[in-house]
């Protein structure tokens, strides 16, 4: 059978995968046999990812268009990054040519305030080009906002450029930043979870105690769960310290972060300094299983879900958890109370209040029934208002009208 005509690449250029990958990966898998797809990502990318894009049937392409993440507190770190993020988008954009970019979509995860001319450059060439914005844009020096906000109204106003916000309040964010028109045209492709997948999770036979006894968890503790990568925008440190006072007051409590990736020597000692000793576990996704599955099923040994994020969209991780029927705690901040209405689907606290976060956890240890309304609620929210499926299919629909224009 030959191929449909119809082009997408989607595009990132860090090694470091999460809830944005996940995002594009439900993309593809609604669009897959109806278009010709194909992945461009930069080598050195975690099997995880590898596994999970091969898994949905879709090729890939590793090149040599690597971000450097590091930090850079001096003058010559930030010129050496800016050139290295300069690279990678001249890397990205040849590969991108060498299949002809007339009326090819190209799905980015680059950010346009930074990117600019790598957008314009390929739109300029006849492709349509779409970018997904997660958060809103963090707050910065008013010279650099002007430059941002003049660079984002410029690619507004360019033919072949779109822009889906995943969630409202990054939407709402990008008012003003650009053009009018185009600002009320975005659709919100919410970050979602796929409900078929979550309920083959929650209906499969689970030994939990067989689980936890494989991670070295105990059978008859209370576990507080946290999945995402181990970053301070996540807000690893907070939970930490919250971690610190909980067991103070309860030893009966356990805390587990799933992550990609495990953390460095250095972080590691950090880690070390908040003296949790076996009352908390790191477990790398890939440890889990072969399958997103396997990490849905996870979700089954905790008996509550934490997030402390400082800046976050609409995490993917917490949509599951809440799919999954745990009650949760997350911050106040962006996209999250768009999901969690503090007392009704989860619970709110403000962003690095690690008392607050702890004082949440050990009411839910105390309150059973909290717990059990709670996690209903979210489940019905979560299921009902956020599939995936949905906003994969707004996706291909405005890729479809971008192709027509």
């Amino acid at each position: 059978m030959d191929k449909p005509e119809r082009r997408i690449k989607f595009v990132w250029n860090y090694l470091d995968w999460g809830g944005a990958n996940v995002y594009l990966l439900a993309i593809m898998k609604e669009g897959r046999g109806q278009w010709d797809m194909e992945v461009l990502l930069p080598v050195g990318s975690s099997q995880d990812i590898l596994d999970m894009i091969t898994a949905v049937g879709i090729p890939y392409r590793l090149i040599d268009a690597t971000l450097d993440k590091a930090p850079a507190p001096t003058l010559a770190r930030k010129l050496q990054r800016q050139c290295r993020r300069i690279r990678a988008e001249i890397v990205t954009y040849r590969e991108l040519t060498n299949d002809g970019l007339k009326d090819l979509i190209i799905h980015c995860e680059l950010a346009p305030w930074q990117s600019w001319i790598f957008y314009w450059q390929l739109c300029r060439r006849g492709a349509k080009v779409f970018v997904t914005m997660h958060n809103a844009l963090p707050d910065q020096p008013r010279w650099r906002e002007f430059i941002w906000r003049t660079r984002l109204r410029f690619l507004s106003r360019t033919h072949g450029f779109y822009i889906f916000p995943s969630n409202q309040h990054a939407k709402n964010s990008l008012r003003g930043w650009v053009d009018g028109a185009f600002w009320r045209k975005m659709p919100v492709t919410y970050t979602c979870v796929n409900p078929d997948e979550i309920r083959t999770a929650t209906a499969a036979p689970f030994d939990r105690n067989a689980v936890r006894r494989r991670f070295g968890i105990p059978e008859d503790a209370f576990v507080v769960l946290t999945l995402g990568q181990f970053i301070d925008r996540k807000g690893r440190w907070t939970l930490l310290e919250a971690a610190k006072k909980v067991i103070v007051n309860n030893e009966q409590i356990f805390f587990v972060w799933v992550m990609p990736e495990l953390p460095n020597e250095i972080e590691n000692l950090r880690v070390e300094s908040y003296a949790l000793g076996d009352h908390f576990r790191l477990i790398r996704s890939r440890d889990l299983g072969d399958a997103r599955i396997d990490v849905l099923r996870f979700y089954r040994i905790a008996d509550a879900f934490a997030l402390p994020s400082f800046v976050e969209g609409l995490p993917i991780a917490l949509l599951e958890a809440m799919a999954m029927g745990l009650p949760v705690v997350s911050t106040n901040v962006y996209g999250i109370p768009e999901a969690v209405e503090d007392g009704k689907t989860g619970l709110l606290i403000k962003a690095g209040d690690a008392d607050a976060l702890a004082t949440k956890i050990l009411e839910l240890f105390n309150d059973n029934a909290l717990r059990k309304s709670l996690g209903h609620a979210a489940s019905q929210l979560v299921l009902h208002k956020f599939d995936e499926r949905v906003a994969a299919r707004t996706a291909l629909e405005h890729y479809q009208m971008a192709l027509n224009d």
